[in-house]
């Protein structure tokens, strides 16, 4: 298990890597993510905040995974053009994943080592369910698949704040 967030890399649809370690200093929400899924909607959301605070130092990272309901048959070309054409989605988007399980992906590991606090809350539960990471690489937050992006915003607004203190 990675021990820091920015020790992990990730694979692209295109096969290059994605080194987290590219993201110090920036707050990073990371959303499981799935096409057929009643919460499918929040991309346009996630969207939103994405456009708004990008300048500021927000990433946002997708995450597709068929995990829950098979909600996410589709290729990862499938998934990132339907991102594209029904929710305008133009944050990374990356090929599918496991977020739990003997497969999990490493970020998924990660992040749920981070939140000890809850023993009943360490697997996701379901799909759209967020992580906030701080520009220091510490996880701030999770949120529920209920929780709406835009209902994040004042904890993205207050750890942009902090990440620019710490800089």
């Amino acid at each position: 298990m990675p021990q820091e967030f920015y020790d992990i890399t990730i694979t692209k649809n295109d096969g290059t890597t994605f080194p987290l370690e590219q993201l110090h200093n920036k707050v990073v929400l990371i959303v499981n993510v799935a096409s057929n899924c009643g919460y499918t909607p929040q991309y346009k959301e996630l969207e939103f905040l994405y456009q708004k605070y990008k300048d500021q130092g927000l990433m946002i990272l997708g995450f597709p995974c068929n995990q829950f309901g098979h909600q996410e048959p589709g290729s990862n070309e499938e998934i990132t053009l339907y991102c594209k054409r029904n929710y305008g989605v133009s944050f990374p988007v990356f090929p599918k994943i496991y977020v739990n399980g003997y497969k999990q992906h490493p970020i998924y590991e990660f992040l749920q080592s981070q939140l000890t606090d809850d023993l009943d809350f360490k697997a996701v539960r379901w799909n759209f369910e967020k992580f906030l990471v701080g520009g220091n690489g510490k996880v701030l937050k999770r949120f529920n698949a209920l929780t709406k992006p835009m209902q994040i915003e004042p904890d993205i607004i207050k750890a942009l704040a902090d990440t620019v203190k710490q800089v």
